[in-house]
């Protein structure tokens, strides 16, 4: 069958492979063609466009980019159109994924759904229309089961991607020396793969290193970008830059610096204490404020429903304010202590790995079915 897959952005690119890799698993004859990235390219098939090329996050980003936004989904929707695929599967990325749902419904494809919306957290109305567009949803949260069913509409709880994809991590024996890394404890920083999340927060924790001397600070290069783009926020600084390496820095790090996001619960996952950070445009922050329906920005407290991480946002997302909470959970260990117990409950919560395989084994059943 052919299989034609939508990710707009890293953690995407990471759940979309790992769901190919199933899929040839169970079909042999399976065919893609795809908007995604390097680990989706590695799984074979005709690699469309890259994520890098479309990653755009926050109202004002958005409208700045919305000519070519506008060209990416058009290309997206006549190539969709050409290549007649049997299935349209979308992960996540709502604001590109739903135009394309209702594209490829009405034109008469089947559409599946890997990696819910976060519908949940603004206009819950959406599941109106989601039910029209979407022939199957496969969710990655128990929450969301319920949350659908009160909408009328039955979905498929299939576990986290992300425990596929750590359990099925390696980490590097040499890791350490052959980044030229001393023996001094590991303070990971995760900006964020996208341009706009780093432009804002980089700077603000290259501003805490210079405050944590008796630590070595390692930033978790996105694969879409190259290391001079990271070198103008260094301010001289020396601090390793690496690439496609998050997994390894984490089951090093003796703590971390997370833009929110899907980072926070992989580094909750790997059992590291945070502190989770965001900055965007003035406009954009103060309108998901407004009317955003849940308590918390950081997955990790979403699924908790509590504050197990702190969430240093917009005008709390200073040096001073991130570098205090940074001391905290290195210093203070009764606090440190609840945190890793929390995550323990987390981890619990989340389940077992198979996320990939059981979506791979429902979508060629249901398939096999029309």
């Amino acid at each position: 069958m052919r299989y034609y897959l939508i990710a707009g952005e890293a953690s995407g690119d990471l759940h979309g492979a790992n769901l190919m890799k199933a899929l040839k698993e169970r079909d042999k004859q399976a065919e893609f063609r795809f908007f995604g990235g390097d680990l989706m390219l590695a799984q074979g098939g005709t690699l469309v466009k890259h994520y890098a090329d479309m990653a755009y996050m926050g109202l004002v980003e958005v409208i700045a980019n919305l000519p070519a936004i506008l060209r990416n989904m058009k290309s997206c929707k006549q190539d969709i159109a050409a290549w007649q695929p049997d299935v349209v599967i979308l992960i996540d990325f709502p604001g590109f994924n739903l135009k394309i749902a209702e594209f490829a419904k009405k034109s008469g494809f089947k559409v599946c759904y890997y990696i819910s919306p976060k519908v949940w957290v603004w206009n819950q109305k959406r599941v109106l229309k989601i039910k029209k567009m979407v022939d199957h949803m496969f969710c990655i949260f128990p929450f969301e089961v319920d949350f659908y069913k009160g909408w009328g509409m039955d979905v498929d709880y299939v576990g986290n991607p992300l425990l596929d994809a750590i359990a099925s991590f390696k980490p590097d024996a040499g890791f350490l020396k052959k980044n030229n890394l001393s023996d001094k404890k590991i303070i990971g920083l995760l900006p964020g793969s996208r341009v706009q999340e780093i432009k804002n927060l980089l700077p603000v924790m290259i501003d805490v290193a210079k405050r944590f001397t008796d630590y070595q600070f390692v930033i978790a290069g996105a694969p879409s970008f190259n290391l001079s783009f990271y070198t103008q926020f260094l301010d001289g600084k020396n601090i390793p830059v690496l690439f496609s390496a998050t997994y390894d820095i984490l089951t090093h790090a003796d703590a971390a610096i997370v833009a929110s996001g899907t980072a926070t619960l992989e580094t909750a996952l790997f059992n590291v204490p945070q502190v989770v950070v965001y900055k965007g445009s003035p406009l954009t922050i103060a309108l998901a404020r407004f009317v955003a329906k849940i308590k918390y920005a950081a997955l990790v407290n979403i699924i908790m429903d509590d504050e197990v991480v702190k969430e240093l946002i917009q005008e709390f997302c200073t040096p001073e304010i991130v570098g205090a909470e940074l001391d905290k959970i290195l210093n203070d260990k009764p606090y440190r202590n609840n945190m890793l117990a929390n995550y323990d409950e987390l981890d619990k919560r989340m389940g077992e790995p198979g996320a990939s395989a059981k979506t791979a084994g429902l979508i060629v059943k249901y398939l096999s079915k029309k």
